[in-house]
This record gives C-alpha cells, sequence and structure tokens, in this order.
C-alpha cells in the first residue's frame, strides 16, 4: 500500500467499501500502488495497468490496454466510442465485486502478461479522424494555426478534433474551434 494514495480512499463518501475490496484484490495479484490523475494507479515494471476510479452511479476497474485482454466473460466495457484502448469493469455494490473476485484477478493477471510480451493497441492516427470544415477554413486560412496545431503531440491534436467535430450545429463547431485557437496558437492542449 502507497501512503500517498490513502487520501484518495479516505477523501471518499461513496464506493468506500468496494474502493477497499478492489485494492485488496490489485494488491494481491503484485502490482505498485501509485497516484496518478487524481486516482489510484496499480503499474508493473512502471507500466499502467488498471486504474480504480468512481462515478456518480458505478465505480471501476479501468484496465488501459483493455482492448487486448481475452474478455471471455463479457465484461469489459468501452465508456465512449472514442476510447480506443482502455475498457472498464463496472460495479454497483460490493456484492458483485466479491462474486466476481477470481475473475478480476485472472483479468488482472492477463493484463500484467499483456505487458510482459510488450503488445501494443494500434491506435488510429490523427489523419484518420474528421477535421471539422469549421476548423478546416481556419487552417486553410490561418497559417500559424496550422503550423500550431501540427506541432501540438497527437494526443492533444485528437482530442481537438473531436471536441471541434461532436457538435451536430455549424454555429456550435464554429464557436468551439473561436474559443480555442488562442490556446492551439500558445501550443497547448484542450485541457491544458
Amino acid at each position: 500500500m502507497n501512503p500517498k494514495v490513502d487520501f484518495y480512499f479516505n477523501k471518499a463518501t461513496k464506493w468506500q467499501e468496494e474502493y477497499e475490496r478492489l485494492r485488496m484484490i490489485i494488491l494481491d495479484c503484485q502490482l505498485t500502488e501509485e497516484l496518478k490523475w487524481g486516482c489510484p494507479c496499480y503499474t508493473f515494471q512502471e507500466k499502467n495497468i488498471v486504474l480504480i476510479h468512481g462515478f456518480k452511479e458505478y465505480c471501476a476497474l479501468l484496465f488501459f490496454k483493455g482492448v487486448l485482454l481475452n474478455d471471455a466473460n463479457g465484461i469489459l466495457i468501452q465508456q465512449t466510442e472514442n476510447v480506443q484502448a482502455a475498457r472498464q469493469i463496472r460495479f454497483t455494490d460490493l456484492r458483485e465485486i466479491v462474486e466476481l473476485e477470481s475473475i478480476l484477478k485472472a483479468y488482472i493477471y492477463e493484463a500484467i502478461e499483456v505487458e510482459k510480451v510488450g503488445l501494443n493497441v494500434e491506435l488510429k492516427k490523427v489523419t484518420e479522424f474528421t477535421v471539422s470544415a469549421e476548423f478546416q477554413n481556419k487552417l486553410n486560412h490561418i497559417p500559424a494555426l496550422k503550423t500550431a496545431f501540427e506541432a501540438l503531440t497527437p494526443g492533444r491534436q485528437r482530442a481537438y478534433l473531436l471536441h471541434f467535430s461532436a457538435p451536430k450545429q455549424s454555429k456550435t463547431r464554429e464557436s468551439r474551434v473561436e474559443k480555442y485557437i488562442p490556446q492551439i496558437l500558445n501550443g497547448k492542449g484542450l485541457d491544458d
């Protein structure tokens, strides 16, 4: 147990019993406990394996390379259509965790094996994402914006492209693009 992670569990007002049980299951699999992104994250040889996180309706284990797991029990969930690698197992009460304990350990051990053999998820390239007409228009007319956007990391580019193309109305897409032009020009990502 990492004392730095204790605060996450101690501050929890919901899912406290569920978090504690998940923590014990994961630590029993000999993973290293760390705090990343404000959540308990469990690693093997400094590679992220699984994370515990909570939401209003459920708490979950998030497997970073969950798409590569066998999922013989059909319990892995893709959070949204844009999540490429990670998969969740969701829980709404302690009983579910207790009943699935041996299965959860099997999934954790499989995730460790994925890291041991060096498997990687083939992510979509930024060029495969849709560029909204509103953003493309700005890229065509503001050379500095195009240069700054291309200098961003692929993850930051992807986040902008998804954010700009999500709204149904052109007016909303246009306002999103306008809002973030200064941030792109400053080399910042969507959430920086």
